[in-house]
C-alpha cells in the first residue's frame, strides 16, 4: 500500500521549473529520503505533498487525499516539520505544544497523556518550563517534532530536520523516527546528508527538480557503472588540480581527507595516476579500489546528466 503517490508533479516559478514531472512512490510504514543539494526542489516537493503549493501539471495523493482539491482534509492525516518551523520563542515548550494542540483541535480529554507520551519519548520532560529561545538547536527540532505529531498523523513530512544540528542530536532525532516508524508511521524526510540517506528504507536522489532514481540505499549503490578509487595523499586539496590531466577519471569528490575517483577502467587509471603524480612529485599514500558510496554514485548521475 502506498502512502504518497505522484504522477508527473509539477512545479514552475517564472521561468524556473522547480519540479519536473516527479513521479514518487512512498511505501505506508517506511522511512523515505528524498536527497539533493540546496535548490534541487526537495522543499518545494513537501510543500506540494502538504497542500501548501498547488502544482502546475501533474497530481499526487498523500493518506488517500488529493493533495490539492482535499487538501483541508489532508492536513488532519499529515503532519510536517518545515525547515523554520513557527516555534514561539517568548512561550515555554509546554505552552507551545498547547498552541499547537489547540491549532489542531485536540481532545482536552485525551490532550494531557498525549503531551506527556511524547515529552517523554523527546527526552524533553524536565524542560518544560523552558522558554523555547533559550533551548539548543537540536531541543527546538525535537519539540518542533511534537508539535508536528500532537495530532497523531498518519504520515510525517520532515523538511531537512538535522540542518545545523549537531551529531548527538541528530543521532537522538533519528532513534525518535525509527521508534515512530515501530509505531506504523510513514515518514518521508529531505535532506543534503547523503550520509542520512544510508539510514533510510529507500531513498530518491534530486537534481534540478528531477528524480534521477529511487530505490534502496544498496540497490543504487549497484547502479554505478564503473570503479570507484580511493586516493590518500598528504594534502588532498592541493591535488585536485592534477586530476585534470588524467583523462580516464570521470568525477572526483573530495572525502575529509580522501579522494574518491569514479573510473572505468581501474587498473588503466591507477597507473595513470601513479605516472602523473610521480612527475609531480606527489606521494600516493595509498590507492585503492572500493565500493561506491551514495555520494559517488549521485555525483556520477549529476556529471551524465550534465553530459
Amino acid at each position: 500500500m502506498f502512502s504518497i503517490q505522484t504522477s508527473n508533479l509539477t512545479k514552475r516559478f517564472d521561468r524556473l521549473l522547480a519540479v519536473n514531472r516527479l513521479n514518487l512512490i512512498v511505501r505506508s510504514g517506511e522511512i523515505f529520503g528524498l536527497v539533493g543539494p540546496d535548490a534541487s526542489g526537495k522543499t518545494t516537493t513537501l510543500r506540494m505533498l502538504c497542500g501548501i503549493l498547488s502544482p502546475d501539471e501533474g497530481e499526487g495523493r498523500v493518506a488517500g487525499c488529493d493533495i490539492w482539491k482535499e487538501r483541508e482534509y489532508l492536513k488532519d492525516r499529515i503532519g510536517y516539520l518545515p525547515q523554520r518551523f513557527g516555534l514561539y520563542g517568548d512561550l515555554t515548550v509546554l505552552e507551545n505544544i498547547q498552541f499547537y494542540a489547540d491549532l489542531y483541535q485536540v481532545p482536552k480529554k485525551e490532550r494531557k497523556n498525549r503531551i506527556e507520551r511524547l515529552l517523554h519519548f523527546a527526552n524533553l520532560s524536565p524542560f518544560v518550563k523552558r522558554k523555547t529561545q533559550d533551548l539548543s538547536g537540536g531541543m527546538k527540532q525535537k519539540l518542533g517534532l511534537i508539535c508536528a505529531l500532537i495530532h497523531t498523523p498518519q504520515i510525517l513530512l520532515l523538511d531537512e530536520p538535522t540542518t545545523g544540528v549537531d551529531p548527538l542530536s541528530r543521532r537522538d532525532f533519528w532513534m525518535i523516527l525509527y521508534d515512530l516508524l515501530k509505531g506504523g508511521v510513514t515518514i518521508l524526510f529531505s535532506t543534503s546528508y547523503l550520509d542520512e540517506a544510508e539510514r533510510c528504507n529507500r531513498v530518491g536522489l534530486i537534481y534540478e527538480g528531477e528524480l534521477l532514481v529511487a530505490d534502496t540505499p544498496s540497490a543504487i549503490k549497484n547502479t554505478l557503472k564503473g570503479s570507484v578509487l580511493e586516493l590518500r595523499v598528504e594534502e588532498p586539496p592541493k591535488v585536485m588540480s592534477l586530476l585534470e590531466q588524467v583523462p580516464e577519471i570521470r568525477s572526483s569528490v573530495l572525502t575529509g581527507d580522501k579522494i574518491h575517483l569514479w573510473v572505468e577502467d581501474p587498473e588503466g587509471s591507477k597507473k595513470r595516476l601513479k605516472e602523473v603524480f610521480g612527475r609531480e612529485g606527489v606521494d600516493i599514500l595509498s590507492l585503492t579500489e572500493i565500493r561506491p558510496s551514495l555520494e559517488d554514485v549521485f555525483v556520477a548521475m549529476v556529471r551524465e546528466k550534465k553530459g
